[in-house]
Parts: structure tokens; C-alpha cells; sequence
């Protein structure tokens, strides 16, 4: 028998699953260039698209990575057995997504390499990739100084 829930109770579980969820893989995947997540609810399954600009470092070494988060996820989430698979998207245009150039800000700051420097680089590669405009708030930049 299925629970009866309120949209209103629905609507927020999905927002939290989903904050979690997106919480968890940048954590796990920020370095392989996480860009986001989509998740697509079927009535045999849940399927999970990661969305990476390096999906070969999501897939890992003959699947094993992807595995292993689909049963980390299975696990933390309680889905039954076979009830959630995961698959890796590349990013098609690395240039024009936010989250994967704030990552790679982050990551040039983190290098040593200098904040004007870096912004500069990031703010060129975008331009570079057919955006019609782009900005690096300054407080963005302070944020990243007080974390190094």
C-alpha cells in the first residue's frame, strides 16, 4: 500500500533529496569537474545523470567508481536493489557552465596561482566559449580568499 503524502510535503522531500544528493557528488566529484545533477523519476526506477566535464574520472576504471557511488547513494537513500542507476554526461560546453568555471576558479586559487590572475583566465576562457557577457563577483573572490 502506497503512503499518502501532501504535495506540499512531497515537493519539499524532493528538494531536500535533491540538495543531498547534489551536496554528496561535489563533494565526492569536485574534482573530476561535477557540474551538476538531474535526477528522472519512472515507475521501475530512479535514474541519476551526473553532469561532468571529465567523465572518464566519474565512469572510473571499467565502471567501478560509478558503481560504487550507485551503491553509496542505494545505501544512503534507501533505494531498493536495482531501484536507482547513475549515468555520467559530459558537459558540452565547459566555457558556458557556471558551476564547472567556479570550480575551476576555485581550483586555480587553491594552486597558488594568483586571484586577478585567475579571475582574468576564467573571465577569457568564457568570453572565448560564445558568452555574450560574464561576471566574477568580487565578493566571490574574497569568499575563495577567507577559505585558503
Amino acid at each position: 500500500m502506497a503512503l499518502q503524502i501532501s504535495k506540499k510535503r512531497k515537493f519539499v522531500a524532493d528538494g531536500v533529496f535533491l540538495a543531498e544528493l547534489n551536496e554528496m557528488l561535489t563533494r565526492e566529484l569536485g574534482e573530476d569537474g561535477f557540474a551538476g545533477v538531474e535526477i528522472r523519476v519512472t515507475p521501475m526506477r530512479t535514474e541519476i545523470i551526473i553532469r561532468a566535464t571529465r567523465t572518464q574520472n566519474v565512469l572510473g576504471e571499467k565502471g567501478r567508481r560509478i558503481r560504487e557511488l550507485t551503491s553509496v547513494v542505494q545505501k544512503r537513500f534507501n533505494f531498493p536493489d536495482g531501484g536507482v542507476e547513475l549515468y555520467a554526461e559530459k558537459v558540452l560546453n565547459r566555457g558556458l557552465c557556471a558551476v564547472a568555471q567556479a570550480e575551476s576558479l576555485r581550483y586555480k586559487l587553491l594552486g597558488g596561482l594568483a586571484v586577478r590572475r585567475a579571475c582574468y583566465g576564467v573571465l577569457r576562457f568564457v568570453m572565448e566559449s560564445g558568452a555574450k557577457g560574464c561576471e566574477v563577483p568580487f565578493l566571490l573572490t574574497i569568499v575563495f580568499l577567507v577559505l585558503i
